[in-house]
């Protein structure tokens, strides 16, 4: 099944889709593999995010000017396909995962999307894997897609980390709606954070409706 918003019925999740610029043949290859293994459950299906909104990112990267990214949480690979597309030819997006086996897919089709030279893919923990680098003015756009319980932790790393008026992504903010009835660690760190950012003076803050909730900060 075709990634929706929850807030979406799937004839509205279909006009959506209709109305945005298609996916190509690698893009298309990517979600269908990618769903083939949901579908025998070797890869949990909430983790791909919908097609609209990686062509929104891809549109958001270019229109931004990125030059540098940073992904946390890549899975098969398709929002990190998105953001290199938005980069220029000599621009880099540096991502972080901990499985070799799903990334693994995303190298696949970043070679066939003739993209390899610009992403770099380190495993381990995203947590130490940010606070070694240097904490300094280097990305210009950031999209977190990683354990929710260590979301704000990568928001404060983040911050002294992104470059003037640097964006930052925050997927699954919505929580498929359980942000107003919190069930998990994760509903409630999602449901701590959004309260936080929407009143934290480092960021320029807004949470959008688009798939399973997007949260959009830039750095003040």
């Amino acid at each position: 099944m075709t990634p929706r918003s929850f807030l979406l019925t799937p004839e509205l999740g279909d006009y959506v889709r209709a109305g945005s610029e298609p996916p190509d043949d690698v893009v298309t290859d990517l979600l269908a593999e990618t769903t083939a293994l949901a579908d025998r459950g070797e890869v949990p299906p909430t983790y791909q995010i919908a097609p609209e909104q990686g062509t929104f990112m891809q549109l958001l990267t270019r229109a931004l000017g990125a030059r540098r990214a940073i992904e946390i949480g890549t899975f098969t690979g398709y929002s990190a396909l998105c953001v290199a597309r938005g980069l220029p030819e000599d621009g880099s997006l540096l991502c972080l995962d901990t499985s070799e086996e799903w990334t693994a897919v995303a190298r696949r089709y970043w070679t066939r999307a003739g993209l390899a030279d610009r992403i770099e893919l380190r495993l381990g923990d995203a947590h130490e894997s940010l606070r070694a680098l240097p904490a300094e003015p280097t990305f210009d756009l950031a999209f977190v897609d990683a354990d929710k319980t260590g979301y704000a932790d990568y928001v404060d790393q983040l911050h002294p980390r992104m470059t003037g008026n640097g964006v930052v992504l925050l997927d699954n903010t919505l929580r498929g709606g359980r942000v107003l009835d919190p069930q998990s660690d994760d509903d409630r760190a999602l449901v701590e954070l959004n309260a936080a950012l929407a009143t934290d003076p480092r960021w320029e803050t807004v949470l959008l409706p688009l798939s399973d909730g997007l949260t959009m900060l830039r750095r003040r």
